[in-house]
């Protein structure tokens, strides 16, 4: 059995998806490139954010738009050529990548297989969607009828960022080599993630975003060490020399 504090050679490394591997939000994008604005905005403060989604969906629906128009929307959007290279340098490094977000399967798998990096990814942790018998894409809440409510004060009640990260890290096998995190992000959602990082483990906020003033600003003492970026050029140097680094210390 391995010791508890053994550290794994390579990284596991957590990519937030909005304004973080995408410069934009992949929900804005559909929802401005598909003429959805006015609609969005009546009902922005009635429904919750999954459940407002959805309803875009079932309008565009209702417009005879088909799973094919959302699908050529979403391979109009463009990702930042460093930052595709960061991310497949960090799977040729041998590095565990995940996607943990808080848009949705359907926008962010469309994305990344129309850009040929789908694949680098062990997994995609994000709001649940289907297509129904009539043809309609539905948007789940992660934290629905399948996954039990998490009573996090800090995340939104779809998803908690921080509970899924556990899970993935699993602590409490002692049989598992503790790996590593390199948890790259923007958000006010990634905060709770952050806080849940050990002194071993590594966050990159993005500069000016939500997560770096919570960084800066906050109480509780932040373990993780943080590096700052602010554009793809800067996510990929500051990565690769993370990855060697850790690669080096262990």
């Amino acid at each position: 059995m391995a010791p508890e504090n053994q550290l794994s050679g390579k990284p596991l490394i957590i990519w937030d998806f909005d304004r973080t591997i995408m410069d934009d939000d992949s929900d804005r994008w559909v929802v401005v490139e598909m003429g959805l604005t006015q609609l969005f905005n009546q009902l922005r403060q009635t429904l919750p954010w999954n459940s407002l989604m959805d309803r875009m969906m079932e309008e565009l629906h209702s417009q005879g738009k088909t799973i094919e128009d959302i699908t050529n929307c979403l391979n109009r959007v463009v990702l930042n050529p460093q930052i595709i290279s960061a991310i497949r340098a960090a799977h040729a490094h041998g590095c565990d990548l995940k996607v943990l977000s808080d848009a949705n399967q359907f926008f962010i798998e469309t994305i990344l297989k129309n850009h040929g990096i789908y694949d680098c990814f062990s997994g995609i942790i994000t709001n649940p969607t289907s297509v129904d018998e009539a043809g309609r894409l539905r948007i789940f809440p992660y934290h629905g009828s399948a996954v039990p409510p998490h009573g996090c004060d800090l995340c939104p009640p779809n998803l908690c960022k921080g509970l899924v990260l556990n899970k993935i890290q699993d602590p409490t096998s002692q049989a598992i080599k503790k790996r590593v995190v390199i948890y790259i992000g923007d958000g006010g959602g990634d905060f709770c993630p952050t806080l849940k990082l050990g002194g071993e483990d590594h966050v990159m906020p993005r500069k000016d975003f939500p997560l770096h003033r919570l960084i800066s600003k906050s109480s509780t003492p932040i373990k993780p060490k943080v590096h700052e970026w602010s554009n793809g050029e800067e996510l990929n140097k500051t990565l690769i020399r993370l990855i060697e680094l850790v690669s080096l210390k262990v």
